[in-house]
């Protein structure tokens, strides 16, 4: 953001300077904003800030992959996936949305009492989230903070944005509230595919330590036979995460 005000400055000041150079300034600032917004739009880029897409090495998580699910908590997917975590003696992280935290704090509740972490999705998922001023910008995720916290009685230490989407304002936001953006390795696009066995092929595709995992509870698709994609794809993934003498581990705990 200081490179960018910067650059604007000096385009500024050589247009005044020499005003036949406009032409060469505003490419300069539509060259700066595509960089901006390409940054925004890339789930797994870091120009605009930190963001987690693996475990640490070395760290607590060594020899583990973190299940990450988003969208939740919602009773009539959350309750299924966490009996089949328990199944398999697994940890996952839920990147819950505050609202819906805030309709179903019995859930939430139980999510963390069974092991898992709850950490920040935002307050409402808006999907205009990556253009949201950063006011607004600043209560979504601070809504979620609040949200989370008067329910599990914990605050999160990681925040996922809406889609993965974002802006130059919410690094700031984050760093003030010492929040980390976490992203992730491979994603399955469950909330679109409705086929459980290519969604557990691109989750497993390189499987190896230190991966993070996207799946979905809120938003789920729906197989042919109506069930959750998550649910069919859990029991297999988690097999083939033990198989490979991998272990599972909860982000932020």
């Amino acid at each position: 953001m200081k490179l960018t005000f910067a650059l604007h400055v000096l385009l500024v000041i050589m247009v005044i300077a020499r005003p036949a150079l406009w032409p060469w300034a505003l490419a300069g600032l539509v060259l700066n904003h595509l960089l901006i917004t390409a940054g925004g739009l890339w789930p797994r880029g870091t120009l605009l800030g930190p963001n987690v897409t693996r475990l640490a090495a070395g760290g607590p998580g060594e020899g583990c992959v973190a299940i990450t699910i988003d969208d939740g908590p919602v009773p009539d997917v959350t309750p299924a996936v966490l009996d089949i975590l328990d199944r398999f003696g697994a940890k996952a992280t839920f990147f819950c949305i505050g609202d819906r935290v805030l309709a179903c704090p019995d859930l939430a509740r139980e999510i963390v009492s069974r092991g898992h972490t709850i950490e920040n999705h935002s307050l409402h998922h808006f999907y205009r989230f990556s253009i949201l001023g950063p006011w607004l910008m600043a209560r979504e995720v601070q809504g979620g903070q609040d949200a989370i916290a008067a329910v599990v009685g914990r605050r999160p230490t990681c925040f996922r944005a809406p889609a993965g989407f974002r802006n130059p304002f919410l690094e700031p936001i984050l760093a003030h509230l010492g929040l980390q953006l976490v992203s992730w390795t491979r994603r399955g696009f469950d909330t679109v595919e409705k086929d459980p066995d290519v969604v557990r092929q691109r989750l497993l595709r390189n499987l190896a330590a230190g991966d993070i995992l996207l799946l979905h509870d809120g938003r789920a698709a729906r197989t042919a036979g109506g069930a959750p994609v998550i649910v069919d794809v859990l029991p297999g993934l988690l097999e083939a995460i033990g198989k490979a003498g991998l272990r599972t581990t909860s982000l932020g705990a």
